[in-house]
């Protein structure tokens, strides 16, 4: 296989926007070509979009070609759009890489885009539960915040992880997001702040929960020969991992403290790349709510299990720590416009291993990764690094 490498990236604003599905792919799309100028639309052989439910928010389908048209992208060896709900940008990245791998094509778009926010806020909460299992849990209202509350509650009981520990999660990546420009929120927050707002699903309250946001992200990835010739700085990828234990509640892990497929796929991705969570400089992981990055913490090998809380507590998940989780915001802070998530983590960790993150900048940073689920049974990690 070839190595495969990140070239170029760039993100649109993230927020309530009244910018159009099109538009957010314009602010992406030309973000990320200004990124590395060497690299024209017409240079690209394929675009892959990954977005989970324009159809329901945007009334539009066909997006791939739709977006190689706005952008001006003619290609000749992929075009596709991918959806795997939350993770739907990494699972994009993964094709990509993939193709690019076995030499079907040198130069491929990424490219994510959500437009969630609808005239009727009603309307955006009913449209998200399509993440679910319709049928069976969507319909008593089992939708993502009681499922990942019913995760908290597990981890609390268990570990003994405390409304304080979610909180400072949720303080963290808010605080982060405040340097971030591109962010949704974007003027931080007190703990007090986190534990005072309004609750959401026992025990999260709302500022623990990421907002609907719109938004699009985009990268470029090339074949190791053909990123010589455009950078004297890519990023490579160096492992990735995917893993599904199941779609509804009932076929997981009995215990919804535990999420064995994010293990797993942690344990390919650090496989393939030879290395080891102590390896990792910074990780975006997936925050949907404030539980998910404890829980992440753990199963990535951050920590022990149940050390979660204690962790975040300690300051080992920020600046100064063990490993930076989330420096642009997370989704808590940034926002999860749910196609565009993956991409605009995978923007960061190039940025970053280059250099170029700004006030948020992880001093040396040399090696991340980021990871996406879509529910607690579904989990993607990249690695990448500034050496293959």
């Amino acid at each position: 296989m070839r190595r495969v490498t990140l070239v170029g990236a760039g993100v649109s604003r993230f927020g309530v926007r009244k910018a159009t599905l099109r538009d957010l792919i314009w602010e992406a799309g030309k973000a990320c070509f200004d990124s590395v100028p060497t690299v024209k639309p017409r240079d690209l052989q394929g675009l892959v979009v990954g977005s989970v439910m324009p159809e329901r928010t945007a009334f539009q389908s066909h997006l791939a070609p739709l977006a190689a048209e706005a952008l001006g992208i003619r290609p000749d060896r992929l075009s596709a759009r991918t959806e795997h709900m939350c993770a739907s940008g990494t699972v994009g990245i993964r094709y990509a890489y993939a193709f690019i791998a076995a030499g079907l094509a040198d130069l491929v778009m990424v490219l994510g885009v959500e437009k969630l926010n609808t005239p009727a806020g009603e309307e955006a909460i009913l449209n998200m539960g399509t993440g679910v299992d319709r049928e069976w849990e969507a319909a008593y209202g089992l939708t993502a915040p009681p499922s990942f509350a019913l995760a908290a509650q597990a981890h609390m009981a268990r570990y003994g992880t405390t409304e304080e520990q979610m909180a400072l999660v949720s303080v963290k990546n808010h605080n982060h997001a405040a340097k971030n420009p591109y962010a949704h929120f974007q003027k931080g927050a007190t703990l007090e702040q986190v534990l005072c707002s309004r609750m959401i699903s026992t025990p999260f309250r709302l500022f623990m929960c990421s907002p609907i946001t719109d938004g699009a992200a985009a990268v470029i990835l090339a074949s190791e020969e053909r990123a010589r010739d455009l950078t004297d700085r890519p990023v490579f990828i160096l492992g990735t991992g995917q893993a599904v234990d199941g779609f509804t509640l009932t076929s997981l892990h009995p215990d919804y403290a535990h999420w064995p497929a994010l293990r797993r796929a942690a344990e390919h991705a650090y496989g393939m790349a030879g290395l080891g969570p102590d390896d990792m400089d910074l990780a975006e992981v997936h925050d949907c709510f404030a539980i998910a990055e404890i829980i992440a913490y753990e199963e990535l090998g951050f920590c022990g299990k149940g050390e979660g809380g204690r962790f975040v507590e300690k300051g080992l998940a920020d600046y100064g720590g063990k490993v930076v989780v989330n420096p642009r915001g997370g989704l808590i802070g940034c926002g999860h416009p749910l196609g565009a998530t993956g991409t605009a983590q995978a923007a960061e960790v190039f940025w970053q291993l280059r250099g170029e993150a700004g006030p948020r900048q992880v001093p040396g940073a040399r090696v991340g990764l980021t990871h996406n689920n879509s529910g607690m049974g579904e989990h993607v990690v990249v690695l990448y690094g500034t050496d293959a």
